[in-house]
């Protein structure tokens, strides 16, 4: 993926129909590489979380035994337009839907028994818990779309520290 060729970072209002929007991918991916997941298919990130702000693309989790097992899905995720993109290698396969440069859905298939899946749920339910938490996320997300607009990479990196800090809370109180 070249830079030009992504989609410029947008944080759009809620939209209500997120949540049906995952509810209809889970179940073609489910039909697809059921067999493979064994963690569980979720709906994650920003649009996962009511009344957020978010980029208009559904964030899907979904966990599998690991990432070498998980390559077996590939071929039936092309069938359903999920372009894979290796980032993050390590820690998962990547996959966006339909293009780079008209986003729908991105997908992580994640290793059920890593930090990375357990962190992006606990992330996802941290906001969904707490109003106070969502809106600063917001405000920043918003902030860094401006700053980072042609430049993704940058856009997420700047949010690892806040989204480090509510774990860190979290496994505090935990």
């Amino acid at each position: 993926m070249t830079p030009n060729s992504d989609e410029p970072i947008r944080i759009a209002p809620y939209d209500p129909s997120w949540p049906s929007r995952f509810l209809d991918e889970q179940g073609a991916l489910d039909a697809a590489i059921g067999e493979w997941v064994t963690g569980g298919i979720h709906h994650v990130g920003s649009t996962a979380v009511p009344g957020l702000a978010a980029k208009p693309i559904v964030d899907i989790l979904a966990g599998v035994a690991n990432l070498e097992a998980a390559r077996a899905c590939f071929a039936p995720l092309t069938d359903l337009d999920y372009l894979y993109a290796p980032y993050r290698a390590e820690e998962m396969h990547w996959f966006c839907k339909p293009h780079p440069s008209r986003r729908t859905h991105h997908l992580h298939l994640v290793p059920t028994d890593s930090s990375r899946f357990r962190d992006e749920l606990t992330f996802r339910d941290r906001l969904r818990a707490s109003a106070a938490t969502a809106e600063e996320y917001a405000a920043l997300k918003r902030d860094l779309a401006e700053r980072y607009k042609d430049d993704r990479e940058s856009y997420t990196d700047a949010k690892e520290g806040f989204i480090r800090r509510v774990l860190a809370r979290e496994a505090a109180a935990g």
